[in-house]
């Protein structure tokens, strides 16, 4: 007769590290691990409550108001429409010229501003005679107010007679030409350049400054040129730096509003709008508070749209999940 082993111990035991870990994990209390949850919270429920009262719940009353007919002039005739307000902005022609204009807006801006951060990135991480002083002053744009860079450019920059940029021209043959009249959207594109480059200088800067040197000086070892290797090695470590430097000054470009009102308001037309102006317009000097509401939701949307999928991206990036892959 065949005896039958008893089974052991370790046949029933996790085999891994990552079972015993989820055997813990499953033996927890629930009860407990909440209330660790919630104690861990709990400070950060201040901050939460206040960010739900001054953004959530105004886009709730947006929400609302995008479903009525209200103009301020008639105040009486508000009344209950739907979705009428959303239809009417699909089919107008000019919200989607005015779009147009801000995908140029945005993208000239980020490209020109990462390509001159960049090349200013790299001349500052070489040691030369008074770089604290340059890295001062090439950070000084950013740290002006909006509204006054705006007029700086506008009064300054760019005028016709007294500014500087036909100043400089001047000697090359060119006139007195109305940069802001001729060409608004460039104008204004100059203008947050010139305030958005320091930003992406020093992001690109603390990228370099966190490359090891030791692989470059290998690369150098290894008969690498100049061009090489920052193609080969300096490009390719600053990916990251550049992918969210791109990110956070498109999100923060489509609420651009200042310097569109204080160099050209918007014209000739609707030449420089773009759709926070438009926006502007609609609803404090065309008093439809319907219609610009249901503006401002589709401009959210959109926005929240891209920049998750942006956002998601970087995450990535940084936490090297798709090298992992």
């Amino acid at each position: 007769m065949t005896a039958i082993a008893p089974e052991t111990p370790q046949e029933h035991s996790p085999r891994t590290q990552a079972d015993r870990v989820a055997a813990i994990r499953k033996s927890k209390n629930t009860t407990i691990s909440r209330a660790e949850g919630w104690r861990r919270r709990g400070p950060l429920l201040p901050a939460l409550i206040f960010m739900i009262v001054v953004t959530q719940i105004p886009f709730l009353f947006t929400l609302y108001y995008s479903t009525l007919s209200w103009n301020l002039v008639r105040p009486g005739s508000r009344h209950f429409v739907g979705l009428r307000n959303y239809l009417d902005v699909v089919v107008d022609s000019t919200f989607w010229q005015v779009a147009f204009n801000t995908v140029i807006l945005i993208v000239g801006t980020v490209l020109i501003s990462v390509v001159l951060g960049l090349l200013l990135a790299l001349l500052l991480d070489r040691v030369f005679l008074g770089r604290g002083i340059v890295r001062t002053l090439l950070i000084t744009p950013f740290l002006v107010t909006p509204v006054a860079g705006a007029l700086l450019w506008k009064t300054a920059m760019l005028d016709p007679v007294f500014g500087i940029v036909n100043f400089v021209l001047s000697p090359f043959g060119v006139g007195e030409v109305d940069w802001v009249s001729r060409f608004p959207l460039a104008a204004v594109m100059i203008n947050l350049v010139w305030q958005w480059t320091p930003f992406m200088m020093l992001l690109i800067l603390a990228g370099l400054q966190s490359m090891p040197r030791d692989v470059l000086e290998a690369g150098r070892v290894d008969g690498g040129g100049a061009f090489q290797l920052f193609r080969e090695l300096t490009l390719p470590h600053l990916r990251r730096f550049i992918e969210l430097g791109t990110v956070l000054g498109a999100i923060y470009l489509v609420n651009t509003f200042d310097a569109i009102y204080m160099i050209t308001q918007g014209g000739p037309g609707t030449a420089s709008s773009n759709l926070p102006f438009y926006i502007y317009q609609r609803a404090f000097l065309g008093f439809d508070i319907g219609q610009a509401a249901a503006m401002g939701v589709i401009v959210v949307i959109f926005t929240l749209v891209i920049a998750n999928f942006a956002l998601r991206l970087i995450f990535k990036t940084f936490t090297g999940k798709e090298e992992a892959a």
